[in-house]
Order: C-alpha cells, then structure tokens, then sequence
C-alpha cells in the first residue's frame, strides 16, 4: 500500500517486498485503489483487524490512519498494485460524475471491492510496464487513474460520494480521537489536521483538556499501554513497542526503563 505524500500527484506503485513488514503508522493523503498480486495484508484500525489475500481488491479512504502487515507467501514475495487517487484527477472529472448526495454514513479506512470482469483486465494491462520496470509518462499515469476510477466506480456506485467528496475534515472530539489514535506514530499535524483544527488550535486544546503537552501525554500513553500489554498479554517487547507508536526499540527500551525502573524485556 503506498504511503502517499503529495495529494496532487498522480502515481502507480509496485510494491514487492520478501519479509514481512510492518508499518507502524500509515497516514494516507490520497484515496487508493490497491490490488494484492501475492500474500496478505492485515490492516489495523479502530480497534480492528481485516485481513486480505492475494486476488482482492480493496479501497483506501484519504485522511484516515491504519496500520498494516504485508506477509509474503511461503517462499515468495508479497506483491501488490496501488493506485493513488490524486485530487486534481478527481477535480477534472467531478463534473461528470457528481456525487448523488453528501455522505454522512461512515465507512471503514480500507474496504474490500465488489470486481467485475474488467478489473483483472486492468491489471494486466499495467503489469507489463511495473514488472519491467518500465517508466511510465505522467500523460499515461493520468489516463490509467482515470481508467480506474470509471472501471471501479461502475462495480462499485457508492464511490462515487468518497471519491468526489473534497470537504475537509471537521472539528472533531478531540479527547475520543487521540483516545483512539494514540498508538499512531505520526506527527501533530497529522492528529491536527484530523481532528479539523490548526496546529495551534490542537494544542492549545489538547491543552485544556489534558493539562499537558500533546508529546508528554503520547509518550506516557504508549508506555502505560505497552506496560499493560507485556504485563497483562505476556506479549514479547520486540512486538509491543511497533503496536504502541514506537519506531525506534531503542527509544523505546530507555523511556520504558525511566518510567517503571526495569527494561521491557524484564517485566513479567
């Protein structure tokens, strides 16, 4: 799945990995389609797990975080196709395709697709130039993205609220959310711009509510939560540290020790 940067691009990534990997925060900026070519994802999100396999097609919603694993299978790699949605693509065609009606059901961050038989056909068409490692022109990206939405779109109608849906997020609780969220590594201006507030606003907020620093509370959530999962869920600290927010083990081992006085490996 791609951890997309820029939502004004345009782009169509191959991904192929031989071990499996696990991301410990995804914040997707643009809406994608991703096809599994080999293995299976398992993706993380409001206390959640879906997991997909080789041959699915599934949606993933902009502006939400998950986490996920991509598992090779037994003795192969894992592969898989993104398309990433870019707005100034989605802008072009909104005329053409304007929504039936605002969206005011929620939907999960990633969910599977309903295929037709133009959805494998697709694919193929772009595997000649990805698995070559051909460079394909921004022009043919284009038309490509655009080929997918029409094709995806057709199978699946409720699409077409998500994809030409551009309202940003709103002011949101901000207490539930980072409740929810906190073992996300991102940055504060991913959790601000989320919860529909500027930076500042976030954290003079986040302030009034927690009577504390959007950081100090983080690191003392992860820790009280990596605590309990190796105290409670007897779960390895190599493992707790990615599921809380850490990136780095390290960083990880020494803030744990500093706060109940032994390193994570020794709790029991």
């Amino acid at each position: 799945m791609a951890n997309t940067t820029d939502p004004n691009v345009p782009s169509i990534v191959y991904s192929v990995t031989s071990k499996r990997l696990i991301e410990g925060e995804l914040f997707i900026k643009q809406h994608v389609f991703d096809y599994i070519i080999a293995g299976t994802s398992e993706v993380y999100f409001g206390g959640k797990a879906q997991v997909y396999n080789a041959g699915d097609f599934r949606f993933v919603a902009k502006n939400r975080l998950s986490k996920f694993t991509k598992q090779p299978e037994p003795g192969g790699d894992y592969r898989s196709i993104s398309i990433c949605i870019d707005n100034n693509t989605l802008l072009e065609m909104k005329d053409y395709h304007l929504q039936d009606k605002k969206l005011h059901t929620p939907y999960d961050n990633i969910f599977p697709l309903t295929p037709n038989k133009f959805f494998k056909n697709y694919i193929d068409s772009l595997l000649p130039y990805l698995e070559n490692g051909k460079q394909i022109s921004q022009d043919l990206v284009k038309t490509k993205i655009k080929e997918a939405i029409l094709i995806f779109m057709e199978a699946n109608p409720k699409l077409r609220n998500i994809l030409f849906d551009f309202t940003e997020p709103g002011k949101i609780d901000l207490e539930a959310y980072m409740n929810e969220h906190f073992q996300y590594n991102g940055d504060l201006n991913h959790f601000a711009y989320l919860t529909g507030r500027s930076l500042s606003t976030f954290k003079r907020d986040f302030q009034k509510i927690y009577s504390t620093t959007p950081n100090k509370w983080l690191l003392q959530k992860r820790l009280e939560q990596a605590h309990y999962l190796l105290k409670q869920k007897k779960m390895r600290s190599t493992d707790v540290y990615i599921d809380v927010g850490f990136k780095d083990y390290s960083h990880f081992s020494v803030a744990f020790k500093k706060a109940y006085g032994v390193a994570p490996s020794a709790v029991r």
